[in-house]
């Protein structure tokens, strides 16, 4: 926590913890709180940890909140050579999980973050309690922006996110709909991504999003949208920005779709970031949420 700067600690106040991956890699996550029940925050790309700091503050007080930053993102370590797979960021999150001995996971997602926590969630249904989904998806899709896809493509993609960071920087303003970040939120959101070597794992996220079966990835994000309906008898809230770039509407209903049972917060005027953009209106319905006393439900 000392190496970071005065400006990052004053929105990031937290003490990072370090785990081994089954692979190898450090992770870093963020543990605060007590209890072994807790709430597990999974981030996707370009993110890390601290899009979440503000749910953490609002919620650690009463609940544990577990926030890992996945491998070549965020604090943790950024190998070259890594399996940067969703079925790989699966079994990450499922030992670091059974190592912290949690009996109770309410789970929030975001972006790649769905597909990862749904991911392990049908690995262990049985640990699984409340559902927060944020601009995300777990299931298969031919839908892609021409500007991600663009990313995806040959050794174009990877000079573009890794090379001129076309993919970190443009998401802190295409992400925003209601208003832009401050100057250090911005600084915030990149401080993890300052170089080629940095950017490993941002541009091999692009290259796991599957678009076709051919694609190694579609056998596991199957497995993961075939597990979903698993989660129909839970308390699901889906709290969306309607002005997503990436994950628009047509997401939106498929999840409305696959969890007919699930409250709804549709906020019409915001972005992709919908838990930065809009948190006036996210953190205290999350909370709502994920805090009520389970007698009321």
């Amino acid at each position: 926590m000392n190496h970071l700067p005065a400006w990052l600690r004053e929105l990031y106040p937290f003490t990072p913890q370090r785990f081994t991956t089954p692979s190898g890699a450090g992770m870093s996550y963020v543990d605060e709180g007590e209890g072994t029940e807790a709430v597990l925050m999974l981030h996707g790309n370009p993110t890390w940890s601290f899009y979440y700091r503000d749910l953490v503050k609002a919620i650690a007080p009463k609940k544990r909140c577990i926030v890992p930053d996945h491998i070549g993102m965020g604090l943790s370590e950024k190998p070259e050579n890594y399996a940067y797979t969703l079925a790989t960021r699966i079994d990450d999150i499922a030992a670091l999980v059974e190592s912290l001995g949690l009996t109770k996971v309410d789970l929030v997602v975001h972006d790649w973050g769905g597909a990862i926590g749904f991911g392990f969630a049908q690995r262990r249904p049985d640990l699984i309690g409340r559902i927060t989904i944020l601009n995300t998806a777990a299931f298969t899709s031919i839908h892609l922006p021409r500007r991600i896809a663009l990313c995806k493509f040959g050794g174009v993609g990877p000079a573009l996110v890794r090379g001129v960071n076309a993919f970190a920087w443009p998401a802190t303003w295409m992400a925003m709909s209601r208003r832009a970040l401050s100057n250090d939120e911005n600084r915030g959101y990149l401080y993890p991504y300052d170089s080629w070597a940095n950017r490993v794992a941002v541009s091999a996220f692009v290259q796991d999003i599957p678009m076709r079966p051919s694609h190694p990835t579609w056998p596991t994000l199957q497995i993961v949208e075939d597990g979903i309906a698993k989660f129909r008898d839970r308390d699901v809230l889906i709290l969306w920005g309607g002005r997503d770039f990436c994950f628009n509407d047509q997401f939106f209903k498929e999840w409305e779709t696959r969890l007919p049972q699930a409250k709804t917060m549709y906020l019409e005027d915001a972005g992709h970031y919908v838990l930065e953009d809009a948190r006036g209106d996210a953190i205290p319905r999350i909370c709502e949420h994920l805090l009520q006393d389970k007698r009321t439900v």
